[in-house]
């Protein structure tokens, strides 16, 4: 039987963090995905006077099309996304048990990633416990095993928005100089390349494939990275399983769903013998990855985005952080 292996960030993550300031600061958080509400949501936990302003909000945002699985997907650099995504790992492991509301479960998840038995575990696992086990799955030797959790993104995000102190504004924002508050915190996404002309932020095209349950354990989720190009995960929800996926470099709006990328899809799962229902839709969405995640702060400024495909993984994490530089 192997042993888990415990990372050092594993001690005192386990608590939500309402770290003390020394007066209330006015912020203005422009974005609604998960990053701006998490960042909304950690800022008034702080004692601050916060307004959310932002042009899409719940199913118009990318954060609604995202499998929503805790897995630090093309995020950078290392060390930080080891850092913010061990916090909020332990901050939604405590939601899924206080709220079941907020729709999150903590599932059993599975990356088969070819290494051999023994390998060094991966640097995202730096804060987390992961064990090196049989993979569950047909044609895959090993696996790292580790506990995720999961947000359904149509119950989170309104979850989030639903506890701010103040109702969404639904507007454009073209400056962010002009913005209200003694903060402004850039929690755009892709919307930052041309915010703030951020040459370094790129469209990812990621598409999933919408399935029934079929004879699935909704308790696990599996990714299958041995193949960059050719990535599958699957990610369980209450009714349906989430299927991908994809990340490939797009310019331009939002494309219609490829019928060849879903048929690779359902074939993947096939070959690793996952009993899937029908499938009855898909959905694509646009990532917004930089090399590296940009949370700085520029006066009265501070940028937060940029998250690639980890934009649940790194949401409360990355928002404290935002929090430590007020």
């Amino acid at each position: 039987m192997s042993q888990p292996i415990r990372g050092a960030a594993q001690r005192g993550v386990g608590r939500l963090a309402t770290a003390s300031y020394a007066a209330c600061v006015e912020v203005t958080v422009v974005g609604a995905g998960v990053i701006g509400l998490a960042t909304a949501h950690a800022l008034e936990e702080a004692g601050h006077d916060v307004r959310v302003v932002a042009a899409a909000t719940g199913e118009t945002t990318t954060s609604s099309v995202a499998g929503a699985v805790w897995f630090p997907y093309r995020a950078g650099p290392p060390e930080k996304v080891a850092r913010w995504a061990a916090r909020t790992r332990a901050w939604l492991t405590e939601l899924a048990a206080a709220d079941p509301a907020a729709g999150i479960e903590v599932l059993t998840a599975y990356e088969i990633d070819g290494a051999p038995e023994g390998a060094v575990p991966p640097w995202w696992a730096a804060g987390i416990e992961v064990e090196r086990v049989p993979a569950p799955v047909a044609g895959a030797p090993l696996a790292w095993r580790f506990a995720a959790p999961r947000a359904e993104p149509a119950r989170f995000l309104p979850w989030l928005a639903g506890r701010l102190r103040r109702p969404i504004e639904r507007r454009s924002v073209a400056d962010l100089a002009a913005e209200r508050g003694d903060v402004v915190v850039n929690c755009t996404g892709l919307g930052a390349r041309a915010l703030v002309g951020d040459a370094q932020l790129t469209a990812l095209l990621g598409q999933v494939a919408i399935a029934a349950p079929g004879a699935v354990d909704r308790r696990v989720t599996v990714t299958d990275d041995r193949t960059p190009d050719r990535i599958f995960y699957l990610i369980p929800r209450r009714d349906e399983l989430v299927l991908g996926g994809c990340s490939i470099v797009h310019d331009g709006d939002v494309p219609a769903a490829d019928a060849s990328l879903r048929a690779r899809i359902v074939a993947q799962a096939a070959a690793l013998g996952l009993a899937i229902g029908e499938v009855s839709c898909d959905r694509v969405g646009l990532r917004p990855f930089r090399p590296e995640v940009r949370l700085e702060r520029q006066g009265r400024v501070i940028h937060n985005y940029g998250h690639g495909g980890a934009g649940f993984t790194l949401s409360r994490g990355c928002a404290e952080a935002v929090a430590a530089l007020l």
